[in-house]
C-alpha cells in the first residue's frame, strides 16, 4: 500500500493519519478592512482554526468586464444582476500593503495566514509576504501558468478541484509534480453558492482517495451549516476549509450570509476534534472502557431450579442470565446429559467445576 505524503504548514502538518487541518474562509468578508480581517483573524485562532485565509485579486486580473455572473445570489434572497466585474471590483479593496499586518498577528496567534493567489502578481505580493502555503481556487485547475508559477515556490498546495473531471485533476496534479513540488493536498468541492447536500457528492471525495492514495484529501465546503464537513471528516477528509465571517448579515461580500460565524467555527472544530476520537481502531474486539461490561452485560447458564447432587441435567433445569462470569450460553447444550456434582441452589450462575 502506498504511503500517504505527510505536508507540513508551519507547524502544523496534514496527512492521512493526522489530525483534520482547518481553513477558516474569510475571502473578501474583511470588506476591505484591515482591522476587521484581523478580529476576524483573531476569533478564528479561538475557534481553533488552524489557518485564516483570504483572497488575492483584482478584478481587472481577474474577469473582462462582460464576463457573466455564474452564482445565483449577491446577497441572501436577493438575485443577482450584473457582471462578474461588478461583483469583483467593489469587493477588491483591501490594500495589499496590509497583509504584512496579517501575516505579523498571525504568528502571534499561532494561526497560518493563507491566501489564494489569482494572479502571478498576486503570488509575488505573498511571497513577499511570508506565506508558507497557498490554496488554488477550482477556477484556477486549468490554469497552467498559475500553477507553474506557485509550484515552483517549492510551497505546500491546496488545490480545490470542483467543475473538474477525475482526467482534468490527474492533469493538474502531474503537472504541479513536474514542477518539481508533490506537497499537494486535494480538496473535493462543488461550486455552487450555497451548495444544496445532495450535489455535495462525498463519494466522490472518497473517489479521489482511491485514485491519489498518496495525498491527503480534504473538502472546501460551500454548503449551510456544519453537517456535510462533519460527514466529510467521517469519511477520511484531513484537510477542510469553509467560509467564514464575523458579520453574516452584510450584504457587502457575497459570500457573509452562507459563512459560518466564529461560534459555529468553534461547534464544526470541536466536532472534528470527537469524531477523530471516535473513528479509533479497524479492530473489531472489546476495548478497555467495555471490560466491566464484558463480565457482567453477558449471560452465563443459570440453574434456573434447584438441582440436587448427582441428578442428570436437562434443559429445563438451565435460563440464561446476566452476569457472564460463568459457563457461557454458547456451551448450553454441552451441559445436557451432565450431571451435578454437588446440590446446586436455584439462580446461580454455573462453573465447570460443578457438574461432569
Amino acid at each position: 500500500m502506498m504511503q500517504s505524503r505527510i505536508i507540513k504548514i508551519g507547524k502544523k502538518e496534514i496527512s492521512r493519519e493526522g489530525k483534520t487541518y482547518i481553513i477558516a474562509e474569510g475571502a473578501t468578508n474583511h470588506e476591505g478592512d484591515v482591522m476587521l480581517g484581523i478580529a476576524q483573524m483573531r476569533e478564528a485562532a479561538k475557534a481553533g482554526a488552524d489557518a485564516f485565509k483570504i483572497q488575492t485579486y483584482t478584478a481587472d486580473e481577474l474577469v473582462t468586464k462582460d464576463a457573466p455572473r455564474f452564482w445565483d445570489y449577491e446577497a441572501k434572497d436577493k438575485p443577482a444582476t450584473g457582471t462578474q466585474y461588478n461583483t469583483y471590483s467593489r469587493v477588491d479593496e483591501l490594500p495589499w500593503e496590509t497583509y504584512d499586518e496579517f501575516k505579523k498577528e498571525a504568528d502571534r496567534l499561532g494561526i497560518e495566514f493563507m491566501s489564494t493567489p489569482f494572479s502571478i502578481r498576486a503570488l509575488k505580493r505573498l511571497e513577499e509576504v511570508g506565506v508558507r502555503a497557498y490554496k488554488i481556487a477550482s477556477c484556477d485547475i486549468t490554469n497552467f501558468p498559475l500553477l507553474k508559477a506557485v509550484a515552483k515556490t517549492g510551497k505546500p498546495i491546496v488545490l480545490s478541484t470542483g467543475i473538474s473531471t477525475m482526467k482534468e485533476v490527474h492533469e493538474a496534479v502531474d503537472f504541479i509534480n513536474n514542477q518539481g513540488n508533490e506537497d499537494i493536498v486535494l480538496l473535493h468541492c462543488t461550486i455552487t453558492y450555497p451548495t444544496p447536500p445532495e450535489h455535495s457528492n462525498l463519494r466522490a471525495m472518497q473517489s479521489l482517495m482511491k485514485e491519489f492514495p498518496e495525498l491527503p484529501i480534504g473538502l472546501s465546503d460551500h454548503t449551510i451549516g456544519i453537517t456535510v464537513p462533519l460527514a466529510a471528516v467521517a469519511l477520511g477528509a484531513r484537510c477542510i476549509e469553509k467560509h467564514y465571517t464575523t458579520k453574516k448579515e452584510s450584504e457587502w461580500s457575497p459570500d457573509n450570509w452562507l459563512a459560518v460565524d466564529p461560534r459555529e467555527l468553534k461547534e464544526m472544530v470541536d466536532s472534528f476534534r470527537t469524531i477523530e476520537k471516535a473513528m479509533g481502531s479497524p479492530e473489531k474486539k472489546p476495548t478497555l472502557t467495555e471490560e466491566r461490561a464484558y463480565k457482567f452485560a453477558r449471560r452465563s447458564v443459570v440453574s434456573a431450579k434447584q438441582i440436587k447432587k448427582g441428578t442428570t441435567i436437562i434443559e429445563e433445569m438451565l435460563i440464561c442470565k446476566r452476569p457472564g462470569t460463568g459457563i457461557s450460553p454458547k456451551q448450553y447444550w454441552d451441559l445436557i446429559g451432565m450431571k451435578a456434582k454437588q446440590d446446586i441452589k436455584e439462580d446461580v450462575v454455573l462453573e465447570w467445576g460443578m457438574v461432569e
